[in-house]
């Protein structure tokens, strides 16, 4: 078993994949850490659609895909980024993923939270319209039995006039909220409409509006997601964290040190890389359950590398990588994106994904794997 990856320099190099998958196991509910990975969605390869139209979506591989990470104990963080919410699929669709996920939940014991935003506003618009575009998704999703994950909102982004409009609408948010929320900063890594968010591009300032609203309905915040890839910032956010709001991570660089912790705390975690991390993640987190955090380190370290690599700059189109991966692993039967996302990285990228991948043994059959991988080669006009 050999293959021909083109590298980055654009030579092709021989490659010999892996003949056995990494050995995992399922077991009991994870005891230490809450653990959320951010799931794509599986388009319909067969619905004649454009990438600017209604995402077409094949509902049951995504509830498939789903019920995979369920099933090895992880929750489902559900109509995030990672399922293309904003770039291919929009509200309509991301209304009825949730609503579909969130009943899947129930009849197989999954646990979902799932994102509210602001994302049916196509025009610019005012708070008012802000506040009201939130309260409808956030009913929709509290009317599911789902947790809300309150996003950053680029509307929001766009009609704030300073750090007092965060407050207000985030304050009136929060007091409606039926449940505790987890509140969601992305950065503009991620969503460069996002720039500014809480009301400032310094981050000292913007972090200290954050934790204001945090501070002001602390028994309606259950956590904080953070994704802003810079861990350091991270430590010391959780740490000025009111007794009993969590921090989840979202550092798709910095996870394993994140999670594992230091003497004055940890990160639980919500994570776009534990969408194809999966079974490996839930692997680290029960050995993170018997208190070997050398054990977890172990496990979960050698993963950077990859994660790295798919949320490399731009970092908004890692969901490529990870759908591509999705394909390889046989969670689903084509490569295709809602949006046509599948077109967003490059050849020597998807190859160096492959390999990463496979080193770490992360899929169920190496020989469907590369096969699958020979395949786009083909298409590429790469000859083995």
């Amino acid at each position: 078993m050999t293959i021909r990856l083109p590298g980055a320099e654009g030579r092709l190099r021989a490659y010999e994949p892996r003949s056995e998958p990494l050995a995992v196991t399922t077991g009991a509910p994870f005891t230490s850490r809450t653990v959320f990975s951010a799931a794509h969605v599986v388009a319909d390869p067969y619905a004649d659609v454009t990438p600017d139209g209604p995402a077409a979506v094949d509902w049951d591989a995504t509830l498939a895909f789903r019920r995979h990470l369920w099933s090895h104990g992880l929750g489902v963080a559900e109509a995030m980024d990672t399922a293309q919410r904003g770039m291919g699929l929009d509200w309509a669709g991301a209304a009825e993923l949730i609503r579909r996920s969130a009943a899947e939940a129930k009849a197989v014991g999954g646990r979902v939270a799932c994102g509210v935003g602001t994302d049916q506003l196509t025009a610019p618009a005012g708070l008012a319209e802000v506040r009201a575009a939130y309260e409808e998704q956030l009913a929709l999703v509290e009317g599911t039995g789902a947790q809300a994950i309150l996003m950053a909102s680029r509307a929001l982004a766009a009609a704030a006039k300073g750090p007092e409009d965060y407050l207000d609408v985030y304050g009136h948010l929060l007091r409606q909220a039926s449940d505790p929320v987890v509140l969601h900063w992305l950065g503009p890594m991620f969503d460069p409409a996002l720039e500014g968010y809480w009301g400032s591009s310094d981050l000292d300032a913007a972090t200290d509006t954050f934790l204001e609203v945090i501070a002001a309905h602390p028994d309606k915040v259950d956590g904080i997601k953070v994704s802003l890839l810079d861990a350091q910032r991270e430590v010391d956010l959780r740490r000025r964290l009111p007794d009993g709001v969590r921090c989840y991570t979202g550092d798709d660089f910095n996870y394993p040190e994140l999670i594992a912790g230091d003497e004055q705390g940890f990160s639980h975690a919500l994570l776009g890389i534990f969408d194809p991390l999966g079974p490996l993640a839930a692997e680290a987190v029960r050995v993170l359950d018997t208190g070997d955090v050398k054990g977890f380190r172990e496990l979960l370290d050698p993963t950077v590398e990859l994660s790295r690599h798919l949320f490399q700059k731009p970092t908004r189109f890692y969901k490529t990588g990870v759908v591509f991966l999705a394909w390889l692993a046989g969670h689903q039967e084509h490569f295709t994106m809602v949006g046509g996302l599948q077109s967003a990285r490059s050849l020597p990228h998807f190859a160096r994904a492959y390999e990463l991948a496979d080193q770490l043994g992360l899929f169920p059959s190496p020989e469907l794997a590369e096969a699958r991988m020979k395949n786009l080669l083909a298409l590429y006009g790469v000859a083995q």
